[in-house]
């Protein structure tokens, strides 16, 4: 029986969408959720313009070694975020994944893991990659949660190399590969 076709950026809650210029508003008002900021990455929070966000993503010398996507919403479609794969290296067939639920009302109720199971298919059946890692700041547990629900799996840490109000945390290694996903998808 061939395989089902799935359509490639529509899944049931979100869909991946091209980037555009208006995005910027939206960035720019997320940036001032420090929550947001925070869990991120491991970068200052720090707030900033709709004009400058598309400095923050690109890469030097334009490279095709990143592909980014929106998250918009299937029911009314809001920009809710963004995902991405980068620092890909075609010769290993391996990338790195990060994702961004910016929109608060959106958080915790499936959107994110709706766009994990999005991108990991087009990593891993529209970009023949073999390999989808990340890492995750540990104090995030909504995150892990739904890493570890489409499979990921922990890979090792980078032990204290957060620092958030005082504490220090791990930063979490987690790693997801084709044969593991496609498991998860009978």
């Amino acid at each position: 029986m061939p395989p089902v076709e799935r359509n490639l950026f529509r899944g049931k809650l979100v869909r991946l969408a091209a980037p555009s210029a208006a995005d910027g508003e939206a960035f720019a008002r997320w940036s001032q959720d420090p929550e947001y900021l925070r869990h991120l990455d491991t970068d200052f929070a720090q707030p900033f313009s709709g004009e400058n966000w598309g400095d923050r993503e690109r890469a030097p010398g334009g490279e095709s070694r990143s592909f980014t996507f929106r998250l918009r919403s299937i029911k009314d479609d809001t920009l809710i975020g963004f995902v991405a794969l980068h620092s890909i290296e075609w010769n290993n067939q391996s990338t790195l994944m990060a994702i961004g639920i910016g929109d608060p009302t959106y958080r915790g109720q499936g959107y994110g893991r709706d766009a994990l199971q999005l991108i990991l298919n087009y990593a891993f059946n529209e970009l023949n990659l073999h390999r989808v890692g990340l890492d995750v700041n540990a104090n995030n547990q909504v995150a892990i949660r739904a890493y570890e629900s489409v499979g990921f799996r922990h890979e090792g840490a980078m032990r204290q190399a957060l620092m958030r109000d005082g504490q220090r945390w791990d930063r979490l290694i987690m790693g997801i590969l084709r044969p593991q996903w496609l498991e998860t998808q009978q």
